[in-house]
This record gives C-alpha cells, structure tokens and sequence, in this order.
C-alpha cells in the first residue's frame, strides 16, 4: 500500500487527464473506462469548467451507449446550463436503460420545478414512490415533501414527514421537520396520534416525546404537554428546545417559579438570548418580584438596545415601585426609538403626573389621543389630569371632544358631568349625569372614585338611588 493515497490518487487522475487529451487528438492507446470518465467529468465539474464536462460527457456516451450513469451525469450538466428540454431527452433515455435509480427521478423533478411545473414534479415522484422501498423510497419522500412546499400545498408536506415516520420511527431530520408542520397545519391531533405510536415502539426517543409536547401544546392542553417535555428532558438532560417549551407551557398555567426554572435551564444550555431574558423578567414581573425583573429585562435590552419594548417594561417596574423618575428616565429612552407610540406617551403621562408636572402630561397624553383618537385610556387620563390640575372649562370642552371621537362612550358624558359640578354649574352637571346614568348606570363609581364630594349633593344622592330601584325592579 502506498504510503501517500493522496498523491497516488493525484497521479492517477494526471494520467487519466493525459489519457482524455490523447483520446481528442485521436492518439492511439487512449482507451479509457467508463468510471474513468466519470472521474473526469467530475473534475471538470468541481472545477466550475461546466462546458468541458459536458464535452467529457459526450465524449464517454459515445464510447459507452448504454451507461446510465454518464447519461445521469450529462443530464445534471444540461440542467445546470438551463437546458431543460435536452436535459429531460437525456432523462428519457436513462429510463429506457436503468429505471431503479432514485436520482433519475429527483433529476426529472429538478427539470419540472426549473420549468415552474410544480404538479409535474410531484407526479413524477408520486409514481416513483410505488418502484422503490426502504431508503430510496424515505429519501423521495423528503424530495416529494420539498416539491409540496415549493407549490404551497402544505398538507401534502405533513403527509409526507408522517409516512417517512411510520417507515422509520426513529428518523431525526423527519421528526425535526414535522414539529414545524404540524404548527403550521394545525394538526395536532394526527401528530399525537403518531407521535405517542412511536413512543410505544421506542419509548426513549426524546424527539418523538417533544413533538408529542408540542402537539399537546397546540391544541392548549399545556399540562399534558408538561408531561411530554418532562419525558424529553429526562432522555436527554441538554435538550434546550425541550426546556423552552417547558417555560412557555409553565407561563401559560401562571406557573411562574417553574418556568423561571425551566427558562434559566435554557440560559445554561444555549448562547443568551433576548426573548428569554424577556419572559424570565415577565415571570418575576407577575410575581411582583421587580427589581429581578428589571435585571432580566435589562439584560434582553443589552442584546438588543433598539427594543424599545425592554425600555418600557423596565419603566413599569420602576413604576410599580413608585420610582417614578426612573421610570421618566427609561420611557424617554424608549420614545427616542419610537417617539408617538402610544403605551409610552401614556405611562409618560401618568409618570408626571405623580410628580406634579401637570404641563408634560397633558403634553404625552395629547399625544395617545392624537395618535389613537378613538382610544378610551387615553382621553380617561388626559381628563382626570385636566381635573386634578382644576382645568375645568378645558375639561369640558376635552369631554366633548372625547365623545365626539370615541362614538358616544357614556364615560364621558360623566366626565362632562363632573367637570360642571366642579364649576359650579349644577343644572348642566345633573343633565349630564342622568344621560350617563340612562346609558350605563356602573360607570358612575369611575367618577366618585376621582371625586367622592359629588356625593355631597342630594340631588346626585337621589339619582344613584332611582338607578338602583330601577334595577332591582
């Protein structure tokens, strides 16, 4: 054996080069073999030299008439060129000599789909899924499955991840690829039908125990996709997908310990990662526990600094905690991003109202109305900013406005009516409040909880009582 494969192999391919060049210029003893020439045309083919393959080619099918394989290899050459009619002619005659190789069908299939003839090339591998079996007949299936995506029929891909399955339970690329089709699809339960038929046979394979918790997941039964992805992470302890399922279907049940547990498993197993930094924060936000969520959303805000989202949730928990300049200072840093949008605009305004700068929240709240006028929230508190600033006459006229705008919410025939008490204009005042009250009776206690000295009146008294007689009536 020699001592250097490589540089033999080198040498050989010389000789074989010597010999083809011998061969064109019609040198005597320039024979050479049928794989012989299929080494040559796949030199010139790494080569990027395409025109001199397919010379080569033509030069080893005269040669050798009935060689499947140089056919193949000079159909591939004339797809690459674009010449799909001499490519499918090649093809044809392929078939005639050797119709059991899978590449010829995935070659015919490559010339259909060139030639945007995507229900073509499907019918080409459907007929050929009924000649083979075994490997071939899982390795058309994933072309078939490609075709079916190419031309949108999505369904038809699901089918074919799932028949490659029941051939070959165990197959990875097909279970990591039906995962995503059976989201896509919608059918969650085929894919737990055939996910939990696999685990019978092979009860450890952690990929069919996810898919099956993913399926779960689907249809909301997020217990029973616990279950699944408990499975899966006892298989495999590193499995990260597992985790990340497992802290979102933690999430959804307001499991919140959990799922910080299961999201921080995730933080151990892969690089860092926004998103999860952002439902770790989430998770210490609905547990009341801010300064941990500050910290997490901090760190998402670090990997990404123009989510000006992490801004504002860091604003909230700030706000949560009445710190309310520190909330000012990450709100104006979100609205540097995004300057008009309306969350921001809002909580800016309630920020400085809680510190007394009445003229920069009507600033921010103008600005939610301006943006969403039909809003509710955003007239709601530029309103009661109005009346704790005692802006009466403008409180007034922004209640009108704010009817006028939202298509006559009764909230605001209430606040119209609470402006007139406080001016002093009682008989305007009780019209205002018998319209609200007329239209939705329950959103008077909105209003006396800004201002309980309404109830001072004996007129205002009275008509609570009516509206209450009324409906036990």
């Amino acid at each position: 054996m020699s001592k250097n494969p490589f540089r033999q192999d080198r040498e050989e391919l010389k000789a074989l080069l010597q010999q083809y060049q011998n061969l064109k210029t019609g040198k005597p003893n320039s024979f050479i073999e049928e794989d012989g020439f299929e080494r040559v045309i796949d030199y010139f083919d790494e080569k990027e030299q395409t025109s001199l393959a397919l010379e080569a080619a033509e030069y080893g099918i005269q040669q050798y008439p009935y060689s499947s394989s140089l056919l193949l290899q000079k159909a591939n050459l004339l797809v690459f060129l674009r010449k799909y009619n001499e490519a499918l002619f090649t093809l044809e005659q392929v078939e005639l000599l050797d119709m059991y190789d899978t590449a010829l069908y995935i070659l015919k299939t490559d010339v259909y789909l060139a030639l945007d003839l995507q229900e073509k090339a499907a019918e080409v591998l459907e007929d050929a899924l009924e000649i083979f079996g075994g490997e071939e007949k899982i390795d058309l299936l994933f072309e078939l499955a490609d075709v079916y995506d190419d031309y949108e029929n999505f369904e038809k891909v699901f089918d074919c991840l799932a028949s490659i399955l029941r051939m070959d339970a165990n197959n990875e690329e097909a279970l990591y690829k039906i995962c995503f089709w059976t989201d896509f699809t919608g059918r969650n339960e085929e894919s737990i039908k055939l996910h939990q038929w696999i685990i019978d046979e092979y009860p450890y394979n952690e990929l069919a125990w996810f898919n099956l918790g993913a399926a779960y997941q689907g249809i909301k039964l997020h217990e029973k996709a616990i279950e699944s992805y408990l499975y899966a992470v006892a298989i495999n302890e590193k499995f990260d997908f597992a985790y990340r399922n497992l802290g979102d279907a933690y999430l959804r049940l307001r499991r919140y310990k959990e799922a910080i547990e299961a999201l921080e498993k995730v933080l151990e197993l892969s690089r860092p990662e926004e998103v999860i930094y952002e439902a770790i924060g989430h998770c210490y936000d609905k547990l009341n526990k801010f300064p941990q969520a500050r910290f997490h959303y901090k760190k998402a805000s670090h990997l990404n600094a123009e989510d000006s989202q992490m801004y504002y949730k860091i604003a909230c928990t700030y706000m949560n905690e009445g710190a309310w300049q520190s909330a000012i200072k990450n709100l104006l840093t979100a609205t540097r991003i995004h300057k008009m949008q309306p969350e921001y605009n809002l909580a800016l305004g309630q920020c400085y109202m809680q510190i007394n700068n009445i003229e920069e929240a009507i600033t921010y709240f103008g600005n939610v109305v301006r943006v969403r006028p039909k809003n509710i929230n955003g007239w709601v508190e530029l309103l009661k900013c109005l009346f704790n600033a005692d802006m009466y006459v403008d409180g007034v006229e922004y209640a009108d406005f704010a009817f006028e705008q939202t298509d006559g919410k009764p909230i605001f025939l209430f606040y119209k009516s609470m402006f007139l008490f406080a001016q002093g204009r009682f008989k305007e005042a009780m019209l205002y409040l018998e319209n609200g009250m007329e239209s939705n009776p329950k959103l008077l206690k909105k209003i006396i909880e800004l201002n309980p000295s309404i109830l001072q009146f004996q007129q205002v008294v009275e008509i609570i009582a009516r509206y209450k007689k009324k409906k036990s009536l």
